[in-house]
C-alpha cells in the first residue's frame, strides 16, 4: 500500500472500510513513520472535533426574561408600565412644517402650471383631496402618538 492510498483510507469513514483494507492500513502504519504521525495528528483533530470544540455559551434566557419583566411591570402594583419611545414633539413639528411647505409649493412650479392648463380646473380637486388626506393623516399620527403628553400639558 502506498502512502497516498493509506491516507485516503484514513480519511474515509470507518464503517465503509473493508476488513482487508483496514488490515493493509494497519501494516502500512506499522512500518511507515510518516503515515503513523499523520494518522496520530488526524486522530487528535478528530477527537477534538467530536468533543465540544467550542465551549457552550451561557444561558441568558432567565436573566433576559427577568429584566424584561422588571422593565415592563411595576413591582409594587404588578401592573404593566408602558414607556413610549419615538421622536420628540419638536421633530414632529419640524417635519410637519417641511411637509406642509413642500405640498403647498407644488402649486408654484412651472410643471404644475402646464399640467393645470392642459387638464383644466378638474385637476385641482383630486390634488387638493390628496394634500388634505396627507396633512390630516400626519396630524392624526402626531396627536395619537403624543396623546399622553398633550393630556398632561393641557390638563385634559
Amino acid at each position: 500500500m502506498k502512502c497516498d492510498d493509506a491516507l485516503d483510507t484514513v480519511y474515509e469513514s470507518e464503517e465503509t472500510i473493508p476488513f482487508g483494507k483496514r488490515l493493509g492500513l494497519a501494516f502500512h502504519i506499522l512500518f511507515c513513520g510518516s503515515c503513523a504521525s499523520n494518522l496520530e495528528t488526524y486522530e487528535k483533530i478528530r477527537s477534538l472535533l467530536r468533543r465540544d470544540f467550542f465551549p457552550p455559551s451561557p444561558d441568558f434566557c432567565d436573566t433576559i426574561m427577568d429584566s424584561i419583566y422588571h422593565s415592563t411591570f411595576d413591582e409594587v402594583n404588578d401592573e404593566p408600565v408602558f414607556e413610549t419611545y419615538g421622536f420628540s414633539v419638536r421633530s414632529w413639528i419640524i417635519v410637519g412644517i417641511i411637509m406642509l411647505l413642500s405640498l403647498t409649493s407644488i402649486f408654484f412650479g412651472q410643471d404644475f402650471v402646464n399640467i393645470a392648463q392642459d387638464q383644466g380646473s378638474s385637476f385641482l380637486l383630486p390634488l387638493g383631496i390628496i394634500i388634505g388626506i396627507v396633512i390630516t393623516g400626519y396630524g392624526a399620527l402626531f396627536i395619537g402618538s403624543h396623546l399622553k403628553e398633550f393630556s398632561e400639558r393641557f390638563k385634559l
